[in-house]
Formats: C-alpha cells, structure tokens, sequence
C-alpha cells in the first residue's frame, strides 16, 4: 500500500494537482504520518484489551478506502484525507503484525522475528514502488497503479480471516514474568508513555533512534522523486532508485534481526544511524546512476540495521503486561518523523532547495547514532540475566 505512492504521489501533486510549493506536494505525508503515528499509540493499548486479530482484521477494513479515494480524487484535500486512512490502516496493521511476531517467539529470537515482518513489509514496499513506477510511465499517474491497491487489500483482509490470535500465547508470557513487585508488572497508560519516551533511558534512547530514521524516511519518501526528476532522471529511472532504497531495507532486515540477536542491539542502532546519515551525503556528493543506486542500497542497509533492532530492543525492556502499550508509544514517536520530516524537508526545500533539505535532514540520525552510543544500554544483556 505504501510502496504503490512512493513514487507517484509526489509527483501526481505537482502535474496533476498542479502543487508549486514543496511543502504542499509532502502534505500527504505530513497526513500519512500523524495518523498513523497517533493510531501506532492507540493500537497498542486497544491490542492489549481486545486482541491481536480485531484490530488486524479492522485495519485492513478501513485499507480499502485508500486507493478508492485517490483514484476518484478531484481536489489535493481527498488525497491528503486518503494518506489519514493509509496511515489508519498501517497503525493497526503492521503493529499488529510485529506485536503478534513477538508474542511468538522466545526473547533470543526478537530481533530474528521482527526481522522477518520488517523484510516482508518493506520488500513489498520495494515491490509496489518500482511496479507503480512501471504501470505510471507505461500508462498514467492514475488510476491504473491504484488498481494494484484494491487487490493488496482484499488479500489483507482474507489472510487476516485466517490468521490466529497470539492471546494464549501472551497469557503464557505474563504469567512467566509475574513477579511479586505488581508495580513493574501493571502500569498505567500514562507511566508507560513517560517510561518510552523520557524517563527510561534505554527506551527514551530507542524512541528517538526510531524518530530520527523515520523522519530521514519522510524526507526521502518526499523528496527523492523531485530530486532525481530534477537532475535529469526519466520517471521509470527514479522509481528504480526509489525502489532500491527499502528494497535494501527489506533484504538485509533478514540479516540484521538475526544478527542482533547473536551481538547485541546497542551496536547496530548506533552504526546505523550513522549509515543512514553517510548514505545521505554520499547521493547529494555523487552524479551517476549507479552510484545513486549505491546510495540507495547504503540508505537501506543503515535502515536495515536499526529497524528490527530498536523493536526487539523494546521487547527486551517491556514487561509483557505493557508491551504492545510500549510498543506502541515507540511507534507513535518513530512514525511521528514521517510527518516531521515531510514538514521540515517542504520548509527547508522550499526556502534553500531541495539539496539542502536533503543535506540537513541528515544531521537527525547522525546525532541519534552519537545519542545512542553514549546513553543507551546493551539491552539483550538485560534477557540474558
């Protein structure tokens, strides 16, 4: 779903709708990623009181919406009010899918299950961002790449038909980590939000990490297709970079969960967020195809290595009875940078350019990475204690 606008939204802004300002081409985003960031903080806590599978199979329900909307849109507010419902449906779903992966499975195979989920999101990501590019260039902007939308839903909600619900699994979990101290165990809505974001330092750390990767994503999501257009790059050219980049994400998400479960998480998170800020300056320094493609495939490597990381991290330090409430804390901050950073990057592109917004908006995880190395713990330590 989120792969098929990656590479045609931005520019069905600009030709169809006829956006001349950045910052209103990215409004989509900006929509996309508060709504989702705020259902990521709800989905957890509603998770936690009504099942894994409601909230699976109803995200999938208001998915439907989405394609529905863009391909019969005739002002920019229904595509912008479409990214609220894609945002709607990606809080409920794919938190569903990581908080359901780490109800499965043991403490030393986080990283490896969250691994997994992420490689299969976001190759389908890679997929759909270079098929949208294909189907765009070969017949139009719209509607025909949003056809492909109406299937992928359909397809949502009959495997969520048929997918079981990880309760008894959690119930298993919570009466294994029950401990005479009920205040670790029971918290209230409020102290888990403080715990992530602020007063624990293992998750506060975690929480900004997932911040700053996420509003490095805003910006690329946004930006990268005006960028790659400007320099003189045909639409099917930039969907294949732009397809590049989570396609690299995905793929190495099958390594890198796997890994952080033999080596710890500390040292991934703080490597790839500066990765992630390297890649950036390395696509603004180059001036060739392939060496984009390389900068397409680093962003993605760096992405790749904190990703699944900072999840399991959260598994790691989160009582079950909290978790997916946890969880969806850290996801409401990580997802909020979508939005942050399509709001910065529009700010920025439309007063310096869109080299510069790219430039700057690189600082975020490379100070993250510096955050992270002086604050945050080795939380896989903390499971094997």
């Amino acid at each position: 779903m989120v792969g098929i606008e990656r590479t045609v939204l931005p520019l069905l802004g600009e030709e169809q709708f006829g956006l001349a300002s950045t910052s209103a081409a990215l409004s989509f985003i900006i929509s996309f990623g508060f709504s989702k960031a705020i259902v990521n903080y709800f989905a957890g806590q509603i998770a936690d009181k009504f099942g894994r599978k409601r909230v699976l199979l109803l995200g999938w329900v208001v998915g439907l919406f989405v394609p529905i909307l863009t391909i019969f849109a005739h002002a920019w507010w229904v595509i912008v009010f479409a990214n609220i419902l894609l945002g709607i449906n990606q809080g409920l779903t794919w938190s569903m899918t990581v908080n359901m992966k780490i109800d499965i499975s043991k403490a030393n195979q986080r990283g490896t299950a969250v691994g997994l989920n992420e490689f299969a999101g976001y190759s389908g990501v890679a997929i759909m961002a270079a098929v949208s590019g294909y189907v765009a260039s070969s017949y139009s902007l719209r509607p025909e790449p949003f056809y492909l939308g109406i299937g992928i839903v359909i397809i949502g909600i009959l495997l969520s038909l048929i997918v079981r619900d990880t309760g008894q699994h959690l119930k298993i979990q919570i009466r294994d980590n029950a401990t005479k101290n009920e205040s670790i165990n029971n918290l209230s809505s409020k102290e888990v939000f403080n715990l992530t974001t602020w007063k624990d330092k293992n998750l506060s750390s975690i929480s900004f990490s997932g911040l700053a990767t996420n509003l490095k994503d805003g910006m690329a999501w946004g930006l990268f297709p005006l960028y790659f257009t400007t320099v003189g790059l045909s639409v099917s050219q930039t969907g294949t970079i732009v397809a590049v980049y989570p396609a690299a994400w995905g793929f190495f998400q099958l390594f890198t969960g796997v890994l952080s479960d033999k080596v710890g998480r500390k040292k991934l998170i703080t490597y790839g967020m500066w990765t992630q800020a390297f890649a950036l300056w390395f696509i603004l320094f180059v001036n060739s195809f392939s060496l984009w493609i390389l900068g397409a495939i680093l962003l993605g490597l760096g992405t790749a290595m904190v990703y699944p990381t900072l999840q399991a991290a959260i598994g790691d330090v989160a009582s079950p009875n909290w978790r997916a409430s946890s969880m969806g804390v850290y996801r409401f901050w990580r997802d909020s940078g979508y939005a942050f950073g399509a709001l910065i990057a529009g700010i920025i592109a439309d007063l310096l350019g869109v080299t510069w917004a790219i430039e700057i908006v690189a600082l975020l995880p490379f100070l993250a990475g510096v955050y992270s190395r002086m604050r945050l713990d080795e939380t896989l330590k903390t499971v094997a204690k």
